[in-house]
């Protein structure tokens, strides 16, 4: 028998379904609440309230646990790589070969950017934000593919495989092209024998004399920062993404919409304030000890950052594995980063001070993404359009969700007026 919740209100009783999910979440719907009693649930930010049923990523942030179509993030950081990771997500299954090689070759053949949509970019000034041009960019794609961008369901779902490519593709092509053109360089061709990552550092780093040769452990690097940002549930992107295409907007346009949502500091801007914030402890001659006293005695200052999540109340599982993965890098790599021995320092402490065990304050992932992508050489302003690279899986999978289900409703939040109550309206020449 299904269970039910009993709310009370004004001595009269409402029963309310509760859903339960295959990992054992538990909801209480309340979507028949505000007709039945004239109130509504209030929830500032969402932040208790499931505003969809997904079946793309589970996350506990009780228990440290993060699995996409559920398969664990470790196993998939381990074997898996990020184009077949990006299968698993959009598709809801590995891959077999056949699968994976024609998804890898739609990817290769859509890798290139529109001659025009290089004038695009040519139109903003060299220092403008590469998050603003990345999302300008992928909102142009309807243009030019007004067959895959029709702002109907039905129609952009029977076109889903090349657009789901498309997205994918280019924007890795527009992010190296935005990082050549604010730096002064001629664009970078993409080629189509060279796997997603490889040709990824092709076009940001070959000059105009000599290809890029990619080092295989600077390839993997990549990779696995990609791969761990490939979704993480109902995020301020993707609950962007999801809520701009629940109004039948095509796939380019909620990806811009989560682009943006993205380029927001307390979303996509976490890495770089760690990077920030270790390069300033190293400036004042600090090794991380002053920084972690004054952080523990409450300094505003002092702001302990990549440290924590809105989510995680444990240990965020990608931050071991990119953790590791940092070391090896700057290992092969010969680089004796001292912001890496701040790093170290810091996680140290997080590890070990009661101070930050007893407030659940533990690295994260973005503790040291930005370390790797500053070792790659990808300058800080770039940081987060890595990361909506990373993101685009989740981002795709979610709008597919959205456009898929027939008993869906565009998004409408409710509010609590706190305004002025009804007034008149008083004519200009009589106001004091």
């Amino acid at each position: 028998m299904p269970k039910t919740a009993l709310l009370k209100l004004d001595e009269k009783e409402y029963p309310l379904p509760v859903l339960e999910g295959t990992e054992g979440e538990k909801a209480i719907d309340t979507r028949t609440l505000r007709a039945a009693s004239g109130y509504i649930a209030y929830d500032q930010g969402y932040g208790n309230t499931g505003s969809c049923e997904s079946n793309i990523t589970y996350l506990d942030g009780e228990n440290g646990v993060l699995r996409h179509r559920g398969y664990p993030i470790e196993q998939l950081a381990h074997y898996s790589d990020f184009v077949e990771t990006a299968y698993l997500i959009i598709y809801g299954e590995l891959p077999n070969p056949a699968q994976r090689k024609e998804f890898g070759q739609r990817l290769r053949r859509n890798s290139p950017v529109e001659m025009q949509m290089q004038k695009i970019l040519e139109g903003f000034p060299t220092a403008a934000s590469p998050m603003a041009m990345l999302s300008a960019m992928m909102s142009a794609l309807p243009a030019y593919y007004p067959e895959l961008a029709t702002n109907n369901f039905e129609k952009d779902l029977r076109n889903f495989d090349m657009a789901a490519a498309i997205a994918i593709s280019k924007i890795r092509t527009m992010v190296a092209m935005i990082y050549r053109y604010t730096h002064g360089l001629p664009f970078v061709f993409p080629k189509r024998d060279l796997p997603f990552c490889d040709n990824f550092l092709h076009m940001m780093f070959s000059d105009p004399y000599q290809d890029y040769e990619p080092v295989a452990e600077v390839s993997k690097a990549l990779n696995l920062v990609l791969l761990l940002h490939a979704d993480h549930e109902q995020n301020c992107s993707t609950s962007t993404v999801r809520m701009v295409g629940s109004s039948a907007a095509n796939l380019f346009a909620s990806i811009s919409a989560g682009i943006s949502a993205l380029s927001g500091p307390l979303h996509g801007g976490a890495n770089v304030a760690v990077m920030q914030m270790l390069q300033s402890i190293h400036d004042e001659g600090d090794d991380g000890t002053r920084f972690i006293a004054a952080a523990k005695s409450g300094s505003k200052s002092k702001r302990l950052m990549g440290f924590g999540h809105a989510v995680y109340k444990n240990f965020d599982p990608r931050a071991r594995i990119i953790g590791e993965a940092c070391d090896t890098l700057l290992k092969r790599l010969g680089i004796d980063d001292p912001l890496l021995h701040i790093a170290k320092k810091l996680e140290e402490a997080a590890l070990k001070d009661e101070y930050f065990i007893t407030r659940k304050l533990y690295p994260n992932v973005d503790f040291y993404s930005g370390i790797i992508m500053r070792a790659i050489g990808v300058p800080m302003n770039m940081f987060t359009t890595l990361f909506a690279i990373g993101r685009s899986p989740g981002y795709i999978a979610n709008w597919r969700e959205v456009a898929s289900n027939p008993k869906g409703r565009i998004y409408r939040p409710r509010q609590i007026y706190m305004g002025a109550t009804q007034r008149d309206y008083v004519p200009l020449n009589q106001r004091t």
